[in-house]
């Protein structure tokens, strides 16, 4: 309650100066005439309580702003910017962690708490489809540590005298006590050193660890300064539907076969059209033929066809990924909130390097995609630019953001799925897409269309009806001499004709390793069967020059 001034106002001051007047006597005495009530005195310190609430709300959402900006700005190569301007700034903003500090690496055995409990197998062997896959960890050393401390990537790193002298193998095991003690006694004390210490790198490999390679060094990834390599390795789950793409699923196994964990690969006695077929694959994989990647093969029968997917293509078109992923990620044992799910069509290829990279690597963001190659009938109809498309993230974001469907992480972007703020808040991490490779720097093959002549014709009989216009309708587009025409020109099926030359095949990225390696199996995609005299010998020189060199100059 404020103070009532005994003190009356004079009866004949104006209403103006009364007012003046009470304002004056309040500011020296704190004090109104008894006629008031105090009502002003109470009205001014209500007033004051106010301000100070206004002040401190916003003070305390400048202060929410700020810390946003600062977790925003960790995922941003803002240090690049400072340390171009000076060397202290860089060590005030990103050395000394005044601001923000680097992400610490979390337990693999932690995490978001997935947790998918398989069903008990039934007594003794189950059937091919319904079996369960145990997902184990990678025990390969990918790393060494050299005797000055730097922790070098084998496969990116000179293997001189100097690197390799007194290094040890780095991975699961330098964490161990045991190795921690023979590390220290050769002087390294497992303190950040103040000097820098790198590895000398191989062409076409980057980064102080020798780990990030040229396609994600040009990549639009935005936290390249963060990134450090694991000690224990993510695994790596490649989901994949097939119909009749064998060549390009062996070469997809030859190219990922040693970094991919389990294959996902999901084969069903329908077409996508919804005609009936025979189950090809798991023939294949029960005689042998994929004998040398067999014990890394899920495999998923899908029996039945969707509801109004005859009507609608595009129905059955997403119901095949939806199925694929929610009943192979199902049935694998021991999955981790880290893993890293990736799902491709049977003819989209991603680089080894690139998803070793993904495996090996902690600090980029996700979802990411691939650019790749795109190529049409063979790798020596190249097409320009590069296909983008959206592959993978890891477990915990593929159930708690995409719901555990593979199609909503192709078709739908993240930020329309209503858990996603879930997901940043719960891993601290702010989503960012980014995509390994660039429209110069590709990552990955794509070859549409890549088959025999008969090949085509039964992709054009078995498209799902909604990509219009559905070329297998018309009898004329299925005839094979009109096929082998497209192949021989590059033309499509509207009539339009390629206006650009093949592709050479001495170009970088021209086709997966192992296809060069195997000129003679692979020929009819890797040189036109039809081609003009005047386009020469072509790829048949490349892969001689590649098989005795090992490069293709």
């Amino acid at each position: 309650m404020g103070l009532v001034c005994a003190e009356a106002v004079g009866a004949k001051e104006t209403v103006v100066e009364r007012e003046i007047a009470l304002n004056k006597r309040w500011r020296k005495t704190k004090c109104l005439p008894e006629a008031y009530g105090g009502n002003r005195a109470n009205l001014w310190m209500k007033m004051r309580r106010h301000r100070v609430v206004l002040v401190l709300c916003m003070a305390g959402l400048c202060l929410i702003s700020f810390m946003h900006f600062l977790k925003a700005l960790s995922y941003i190569t803002f240090s690049r910017e400072l340390s171009a301007f000076s060397p202290s700034l860089r060590s005030i903003f990103v050395d000394s962690q005044f601001f923000w500090k680097p992400n610490v690496a979390e337990d693999v055995n932690t995490g978001l708490g997935l947790q998918i409990t398989p069903k008990a197998q039934s007594r003794g062997r189950p059937p091919l489809h319904r079996a369960l896959f145990e997902l184990r960890d990678d025990e390969a050393k990918y790393f060494l540590q050299t005797k000055a401390g730097a922790i070098c990537f084998k496969q990116g790193t000179k293997m001189s005298v100097t690197t390799v002298e007194g290094a040890l193998d780095w991975g699961r095991s330098a964490i161990d006590k045991q190795l921690a003690q023979k590390v220290a006694s050769r002087g390294w004390s497992g303190r950040p050193r103040r000097r820098w210490v790198g590895c000398p790198c191989l062409p076409g490999w980057h980064g102080p660890n020798c780990g990030v390679p040229t396609m994600v060094q040009y990549s639009n990834l935005p936290t390249k300064e963060r990134l450090s390599p694991r000690a224990v390795p993510r695994r790596v789950i490649n989901a994949v539907n097939i119909n009749h793409e064998f060549d390009l699923l062996d070469v997809r196994f030859r190219e990922l076969g040693n970094v991919v964990d389990v294959f996902i690969i999901c084969e069903s006695n329908f077409t996508a059209f919804g005609e009936p077929k025979p189950l090809k694959f798991v023939e294949m994989l029960l005689n042998g033929s994929f004998g040398y990647v067999g014990q890394k093969i899920l495999y998923v029968f899908l029996d039945h066809f969707p509801s109004g997917g005859r009507q609608d293509g595009w129905i059955a078109d997403d119901y095949l990924r939806t199925y694929l992923t929610q009943n192979g990620m199902s049935r694998i044992v021991d999955l981790r909130d880290d893993d890293i799910f990736l799902i491709n069509d049977a003819d989209e290829i991603p680089a080894h390097d690139g998803v070793l990279f993904l495996k090996l690597f902690d600090g980029w963001t996700e979802p990411f995609a691939f650019h790749l190659r795109k190529s049409l009938y063979g790798f020596f109809w190249k097409q320009p630019g590069s296909l983008e498309v959206v592959s993978g993230c890891t477990v915990a974001m593929l159930f708690m953001v995409y719901n555990g469907d593979g199609i909503k992480l192709r078709r739908r972007e993240y930020y329309l799925m209503p858990n996603f703020r879930q997901y940043e808040n719960s891993t601290g991490h702010i989503l960012v897409p980014w995509a390994v490779g660039s429209p110069l720097h590709f990552a990955g093959w794509h070859c549409s269309w890549c088959f025999k002549p008969e090949g085509i014709r039964y992709k054009l009989l078995s498209a799902q009806n909604g990509d219009f216009p559905r070329w297998g309708n018309y009898q004329e587009k299925r005839e094979l001499s009109y096929i082998r025409e497209l192949i021989q020109t590059g033309g499509w099926f509207d009539g339009t004709e390629q206006d650009y030359p093949p592709a050479d095949p001495k170009e970088h990225m021209y086709a997966p390793k192992y296809l060069l390696q195997n000129f003679d199996k692979y020929r009819y995609i890797l040189e036109n069967p039809y081609r003009k005299e005047s386009w020469g010998p072509g790829p048949v020189k490349a892969a001689e020059i590649y098989n005795q060199t090992g490069r293709i100059t």
